[in-house]
């Protein structure tokens, strides 16, 4: 027997990355005034322990529908998908989000904003300790003094920024960001996202990230997934090499241009299929 390819299976097995998320042959299909409409069609994709996924493709082809099926907001018509071994089955309160609007209670402080999944999902922390968590994930974005602010006395990227840490402070088993950066000017855009990596150094988590902007999908993702017009499926897929700090500039070494043309061309490959489905 060769043992050194027995222990090099056996350290590969050690070494290799459980899968957090599993989707399986997820097909769902919406019920409309003018008939049924087929959204996303035997999808099947995963995304490792602490693994961070964009996923891209044309509008309207199923992204956010998505993530609706991975928090457990919808249930798939057929497939399965499971978080963490479980099948999800109804809503998941350990799932953070985080949009586009941050959606933040004007009459609450920026401090009880980001507290509130602490008020909501199960904990054993003490009110003090809620605060320490609070205010520590606001210390690593950058809003350290603002916490008694009131959303309307923060900009947008500030705002952002505050809805980023509500959506990590119950250290949720995954985090689900759809387009979270979408609103907000290009310096603002590419501060929040040196913001992520900071967040992913400290506060690793499990992420999928629903983006239109490649730029963004390949600066804060490990992989990208291109799905097809709608109903979608994986069509693409590409990992990303990332540098333990990663900065701007690597978007436009010729690596970044050469992947940038690549999902551009993928998207537009599902764009015209999903011309011709309508």
């Amino acid at each position: 027997m060769d043992f050194s390819i027995l222990f090099q299976g056996l350290f590969m097995s050690l070494n290799k990355k459980k899968d957090a998320i599993i989707i399986e042959d997820v097909t769902h299909t919406y019920k409309t005034e003018t008939g049924l409409l087929p959204v996303i069609k035997n999808l099947t994709m995963s995304i490792p322990e602490n693994g961070f996924t964009a996923v891209v493709g044309p509008s309207g082809c199923g992204k956010s529908t998505l993530t609706k099926l991975i928090s457990g907001l919808l249930q798939p018509d057929e497939g399965e998908i499971f978080l963490n071994g479980e099948k999800i089955a109804a809503p998941r309160p350990t799932v953070g989000m985080a949009f586009q609007n941050p959606v933040l209670l004007e009459w609450r402080s920026i401090l009880k904003n980001v507290m509130l999944p602490l008020e909501i999902v199960p904990n054993k922390l003490s009110l003090e300790d809620k605060k320490q968590r609070a205010k520590q994930l606001l210390s690593l974005v950058g809003l350290e003094g603002f916490e008694e602010k009131k959303p309307s006395e923060l900009s947008g990227g500030m705002r952002q920024r505050a809805s980023l840490c509500r959506a990590l402070v119950h250290k949720p088993e995954v985090l689900i960001l759809d387009e979270p950066f979408g609103a907000l000017d290009a310096f603002t855009r590419e501060d929040l996202w040196q913001v992520m990596h900071n967040l992913r150094k400290k506060e690793p988590f499990t992420g999928i990230l629903i983006t239109h902007d490649l730029r963004e999908s390949i600066f804060l993702a490990d992989e990208v997934v291109v799905l097809s017009g709608r109903p979608a499926s994986k069509q693409f897929f590409v990992k990303v090499p990332k540098s333990k700090t990663p900065k701007l500039e690597s978007l436009y070494t010729s690596k970044s241009i050469d992947m940038l043309k690549s999902l551009r061309k993928q998207i537009e490959i599902a764009q015209s299929q999903q011309e011709q489905n309508k």
